[in-house]
C-alpha cells in the first residue's frame, strides 16, 4: 500500500552563480513525485532551496567585486524564482544563510553528536577540492584532479574538528543492503556500500574562521572555527522543519513521517548516503527512507555546471518554448541511469512531435468530432458491446503503472505509460473510423449511432485519464485538456488548439 505522508526533498544548491537546466532536472522530478503523491491523495510536503554559506560563494563574491550577502541574496533569488517558469509546487524553501531556523537547528544538531562523543579536534593536512568543498586523498583524484571538477586540489594544513565516521560503518552497510535505507538505482547503492567496505575515515567538520573568510555558521562554543558546510548545508532537512525551534512540523514530516525522501545527483551521494546517515545516527534521529539519484545532463558530453561554464538557463528556456516543452524534456528524455545530453533541438522536435504532433492532435480531434457528430454533447454510456475494450483496458491499467514506475523513480517508463493512452487513443479512431459511422447513422443505422456514441465516450473518457494522469507531469497541460473536456451548459468548449509548434 502506498504510504500516505512524504517528505521529499532536493539538494540544496550552492549559489556562486544563477541556477542551470542541471538542478532544474531535480526540481522538476522532485515536483512530479510530489504532485504524483497529492494525486493519489497522500500528504506531502516538499521543500527545496540554496546553499549560502559555501566558500565557492564567497570566492564568487569576491571576484565580482560584491559583498557576500548581496551576492547571495540575488543569485538565492534566482533559484526561487523558477517556481513560476517551471510550474513547481514546493512547501518551503530554506536559505542557510538567513533562514531564522537553520542556524539553531545546525547548533543543535551539532551538540547532539559532541554529546555523543562524536566529534574531537585535530590538526590535518589535505588536499581540499573548493568545489565540491570537500578533501580527497591522492588515490582519489586522476592525474592529480578532482575527477568532478578538473582541477587541483589546494594543499591545506590547519586544525579542525573531526566526526568520527568509521564508528558508523558497520551500522551503515547493514542499513543499505538490508534496503532499510532505500538507495535507487541499483549501481548507485552498490556504488555506496564498496565505499563502505572499502573503509571510511573520520572527516573533517569545521573549517577555520580565517579560510572561510569568516562566512558561515560558527562552530558552536568555538568561535575560531566555523561549521563544515556539508554539514550545515545537509542538516537543511531536518532545520527547516524546525529542529532546533521546537515546532511540530519536525515530529510530523521527519520524526513521525513515512517516507523521507532526498533526490540527488550522482555527485554528491558521498555525503547523502554516508555523511548525512552517520551524522543522523549520532544524533539519535531517524534516518531518510530513500535516497534517489539522478545522472548529469551534459553538453557535447560536459556535465551541465556553473563552475566549468557550460550553463542552460531553465528560466530563460520556459520563456522561450514553454514550461510545458522543458519539464517534458526533462521527464520524458532522460534516463533513470545514464547521462542525457541537452541541445535546443531536441527538446523543439521532442514538443513538436509530442505534443502538436500527438496530445495536442487527440484532444483536438476527440472534441471537434464531439462538437460535429454530437452537437458538443458527451453521449451517454451505451452497453458494453458497444465500447472499444482495447481503449478501456489501456486507461485503466496506466495509473497502476505510473505507480509502480515512479516507486521504481523512473519517470521515462512513468510518461511512457501515460503516452500509451495517445498512442491507443490515435489507433482506435484510426480503426473506428466516426466518421463512417456518423454518416451510417445519418442514413438510419441505429447500430452505427449507438457504435458512434460508445467510440466518443471512451475517447472522451481516455483523454480525461489522460488529463489526470498527466497532471504531475504536466500541471499547466494537463489543466487546459481538462477545460477543453469540461462540458459548459451541457456542451464542450469549442476546439481549440492546445499547442503551437514551436519550429514554423
Amino acid at each position: 500500500m502506498t504510504a500516505r505522508r512524504h517528505y521529499i526533498t532536493t539538494t540544496i544548491p550552492y549559489v556562486n552563480a544563477r541556477p542551470h537546466l542541471g538542478f532544474a532536472l531535480e526540481l522538476v522530478q522532485a515536483d512530479t513525485l510530489a504532485r504524483h503523491h497529492r494525486l493519489r491523495g497522500g500528504q506531502v510536503r516538499l521543500l527545496t532551496g540554496t546553499d549560502d554559506n559555501s566558500l565557492k560563494n564567497v570566492l564568487a563574491a569576491e571576484a565580482a567585486g560584491v559583498d557576500v550577502q548581496s551576492f547571495v541574496d540575488r543569485n538565492a533569488d534566482a533559484f526561487a524564482a523558477l517556481h513560476g517558469p517551471l510550474s513547481l509546487s514546493f512547501d518551503d524553501f530554506i536559505r542557510t544563510s538567513s533562514d531564522p531556523r537553520h542556524r539553531v537547528g545546525v547548533e543543535r544538531l551539532w551538540r547532539r553528536c559532541a554529546e555523543a562523543g562524536d566529534l574531537y579536534r585535530k590538526e590535518y593536512e589535505g588536499l581540499y577540492c573548493v568545489g565540491c568543498e570537500q578533501f580527497y586523498t591522492p588515490g582519489e583524484l586522476v592525474d592529480g584532479r578532482c575527477v568532478e571538477h578538473g582541477t587541483e586540489p589546494r594543499l591545506v594544513a590547519e586544525e579542525n574538528w573531526f566526526f568520527r565516521l568509521s564508528r558508523y560503518a558497520d551500522r551503515l552497510h547493514e542499513l543499505i543492503s538490508s534496503g532499510e535505507l532505500r538507495i535507487e538505482p541499483a549501481a548507485r547503492r552498490n556504488e555506496v556500500l564498496a565505499l563502505i567496505e572499502g573503509g571510511l575515515h573520520d572527516f573533517s567538520v569545521s573549517r577555520s574562521h580565517r579560510r572561510a573568510r569568516g562566512w558561515g555558521i560558527p562552530v558552536p562554543d568555538d568561535s575560531g572555527q566555523v561549521v563544515y558546510v556539508w554539514w550545515d548545508a545537509l542538516g537543511n532537512y531536518v532545520t527547516s522543519l524546525g529542529y532546533g525551534t521546537g515546532d511540530s512540523a519536525y515530529d510530523q514530516w521527519w520524526g513521525a513521517g513515512e517516507r523521507r525522501v532526498h533526490l540527488v545527483g550522482k555527485g554528491v551521494v558521498r555525503f547523502h548516503a554516508v555523511y548525512w546517515p552517520a551524522m543522523l545516527l549520532s544524533a539519535g534521529l531517524p534516518l531518510p527512507t530513500d535516497i534517489l539519484v539522478h545522472d548529469y545532463l551534459t553538453i557535447d558530453g560536459r556535465k551541465i555546471s556553473k563552475s566549468a561554464g557550460t550553463t542552460v538557463d531553465p528560466a530563460a528556456l520556459a520563456a522561450a518554448h514553454g514550461t510545458d516543452a522543458v519539464r517534458w524534456w526533462l521527464l520524458r528524455e532522460v534516463p533513470r541511469v545514464g547521462d542525457a545530453d541537452f541541445t535546443p533541438d531536441r527538446l523543439i522536435d521532442r514538443a513538436d512531435a509530442d505534443f502538436a504532433g500527438g496530445l495536442g492532435n487527440l484532444v483536438h480531434r476527440v472534441v471537434t468530432m464531439v462538437h460535429r457528430f454530437r452537437d458538443g454533447t458527451v453521449p451517454a454510456p451505451v452497453p458494453v458491446p458497444f465500447g472499444e475494450r482495447e481503449l478501456v483496458d489501456v486507461y485503466e491499467k496506466v495509473p497502476g503503472l505510473v505507480d509502480a514506475a515512479l516507486a521504481d523513480f523512473d519517470f521515462r517508463r512513468a510518461t511512457g505509460a501515460v503516452w500509451s493512452i495517445v498512442e491507443e487513443a490515435n489507433r482506435c479512431v484510426d480503426a473506428t473510423r466516426p466518421w463512417e459511422l456518423a454518416r451510417k447513422a445519418r442514413e438510419g443505422s441505429g447500430e452505427a449511432a449507438r457504435r458512434l456514441d460508445a467510440v466518443l465516450l471512451d475517447l472522451i473518457t481516455a483523454c480525461r485519464v489522460l488529463a489526470d494522469e498527466l497532471r504531475p507531469f504536466l500541471p499547466d497541460a494537463a489543466g487546459r485538456i481538462a477545460e477543453r473536456l469540461t462540458p459548459v451548459g451541457g456542451r464542450l468548449p469549442a476546439p481549440q488548439p492546445l499547442f503551437t509548434r514551436l519550429r514554423p
